[in-house]
C-alpha cells in the first residue's frame, strides 16, 4: 500500500493480555480505566476480518483497526463489504459500533483491503460469559437492555443484523455494551415474495423459521437470536447447543413443544421440514424447565424469555415490546442513571432525556447497490467514498515501515468457534 502524506500508524500496540472485570455491580459501576501498552498482536477474529489495537497517531487515543482483506475477491465479497462500510458510516448510537474513520486506500491500483477505525472495546460478552467472574442480574438486566435498545435503533432504520450472539456483542469494563460486525446484515425485504439467503446466523442463535427452511423473514430472526443470549446469560451456557440444523431443530421443540401447521405456515417452513415436525408426533411444551436456568430466573426474566423464545415469527415479541417489559425496568434506570451519554448530570441533579430508546432519524438507503453490477465498478465507488470522506480532515494511512505492520499484513481471518453449519435442505 502506497505511503500518502497523512498521518501514518506508526505501531499497532496490542490490547490488554487479560480481560477486564466487568466491574459494575447493584451500587455503582467502575470507571473505564485507561488500557495499558502491551506487545503487539491482533485482539481478535472474525470471518470477515481481523481487529488490531492501535494508537491513533492524531490524538494518541487507543482505537481498534480491522482489517477487511480480499475485498475485491467476488462480486459478493465487494457488496459485502461496501454495505458494512456504508452502514458503520451511518449509525449514530450509544450502543452499536460506527467507523470512526477509515484508513485512506492510498493509490486506487493497489486497493485491495480495507482498514476501519472505530472505538476500542475491552472484551465481548462471549469471554464474559465463559469467564469465572460472577454475572449479577443487575449485569444480566443492564447488558439485555442494552442489546435491545441497539437493537431497536438498527430494525428502526430497517436494518436486519442476522448474526446476533455474545461474541458479536462487545463491552467495556462498565458494562457499556455495542453491538458489532455487520457482514451479514442487510435491509429488511419488504416483498414476502422474494427469496433471502439462509446462509445467515450462527446455528446456536439461528430461528427456527430459517431452521425450518425459510426464504423470507424479518427482524424478529434478531429478536430470537436476543432469547438465546438472554437465556445463557442466566445459567453461563449456551441453550440450544446441536451438532446440525436438523438436531438444533429438535432442541427447539423439546423446549417449546410441537408447532401448530399453522404456526410453520406463518414461519415460512419449507414442505419438507413442516412433514418432518409433524410425523416426529406431539411433544408438551417444557417452558417451565426455563425456571432451572440458574436463581436468577424470576417469574419476570422466564416471561420476557418465552414472549422471545416464539416459534412463529410473527407472535414473538418485538424490540421495542420487550424494551416495555417491566424486568428491564432496572437495566434502563441503571444505565441512563450513569452510562449512557444521552443524559446530563447537573448540579441540579440528573437529567434525563424523554425518549430512553430513540429510533434511528431514517432509514438505511442501501439505493446505491442498485447500480453495482461489476466488482470494478463496486471498486471505483468504495474507492471514491473512502477518498470523499477525507476531503476535510486529515487522512490516515498505514506505515508500511512499521515492524508490526508486516504481522499484521499476513493476519488471516479465521472462523468463529460457534457452530457454523449450513441450513438444512429440506
Amino acid at each position: 500500500m502506497a505511503v500518502c502524506k497523512s498521518r501514518a500508524f506508526m505501531a499497532f500496540p496490542s490490547t490488554r493480555s487479560q480481560q477486564p472485570s466487568t466491574g459494575c455491580h447493584s451500587s455503582h459501576y467502575a470507571p473505564q480505566t485507561q488500557q495499558e501498552t502491551q506487545p503487539d498482536r491482533p485482539i481478535g477474529y472474525g470471518a470477515f476480518g481481523v481487529v488490531w489495537s492501535v494508537t491513533d497517531p492524531r490524538n494518541g487515543k487507543r482505537v481498534a483497526l480491522k482489517k477487511m482483506p480480499n475485498v475485491f475477491q467476488s462480486l459478493t465479497s465487494s457488496k459485502r463489504a461496501y454495505r458494512e462500510l456504508k452502514m458503520l458510516s451511518f449509525f449514530k448510537h450509544n450502543n452499536v459500533l460506527s467507523a470512526l474513520d477509515i484508513v485512506h486506500p492510498g493509490h486506487v491500483d493497489f486497493f485491495q483491503e480495507i482498514y476501519i477505525v472505530s472505538e476500542l472495546m475491552q472484551s465481548d460478552l462471549h469471554k464474559i460469559i465463559v469467564s469465572p467472574q460472577p454475572l449479577s442480574s443487575d449485569h444480566v438486566k443492564v447488558f439485555l437492555y442494552q442489546i435491545l435498545r441497539g437493537l431497536k435503533y438498527l430494525h428502526s432504520a430497517g436494518i436486519l443484523h442476522r448474526d446476533i450472539k455474545p461474541g458479536n456483542l462487545l463491552v467495556n469494563s462498565n458494562c457499556l455494551l455495542k453491538v458489532c460486525d455487520f457482514g451479514l446484515a442487510r435491509l429488511e425485504e419488504p416483498r414476502e415474495s422474494a427469496i433471502m439467503t439462509q446462509e445467515v446466523v450462527t446455528q446456536y442463535y439461528r430461528a427456527p423459521e430459517l431452521l425450518a427452511g425459510a426464504t423470507n423473514y424479518g427482524q424478529a430472526v434478531d429478536v430470537w437470536s436476543v432469547g438465546c443470549i438472554f437465556a445463557e446469560l442466566l445459567s453461563r451456557k449456551i441453550l440450544f447447543q446441536a451438532q446440525s440444523p436438523v438436531q438444533q431443530l429438535n432442541l427447539i421443540i423439546n423446549l417449546l413443544g410441537t408447532p401448530s401447521l399453522d404456526d410453520l405456515c406463518r414461519a415460512g417452513a419449507s414442505e419438507g421440514a413442516t412433514k418432518y415436525i409433524l410425523q416426529k408426533g406431539h411433544k408438551a411444551p417444557a417452558l417451565a424447565t426455563l425456571y432451572n436456568l440458574s436463581n436468577q430466573a424470576t417469574h419476570e426474566a422466564v416471561h420476557l424469555l418465552c414472549r422471545m423464545l416464539v416459534f412463529d415469527p410473527k407472535k414473538r415479541i418485538t424490540c421495542t415490546d420487550a424494551l416495555s417489559h417491566p424486568y428491564l425496568d432496572e437495566g434502563r434506570l441503571r444505565f441512563h442513571t450513569c452510562m449512557c451519554k444521552c443524559c446530563h448530570t447537573t448540579p441540579a441533579g440528573r437529567q434525563y432525556v424523554s425518549d430512553f430508546e430513540p429510533l434511528c432519524t431514517s432509514k438505511f438507503d442501501d439505493s446505491y447497490e442498485t447500480s453495482l453490477f461489476s466488482v470494478s465498478h463496486i471498486k471505483e465507488s468504495l474507492y471514491k467514498f473512502i477518498t470523499d470522506r477525507h476531503q476535510n480532515s486529515v487522512p490516515l494511512c498505514i506505515n508500511v515501515a512499521s515492524p508490526s505492520f508486516k504481522s499484521f499484513q499476513s493476519s488471516g481471518v479465521a472462523p468463529q468457534p460457534e457452530q457454523q453449519s449450513s441450513p438444512q435442505l429440506w
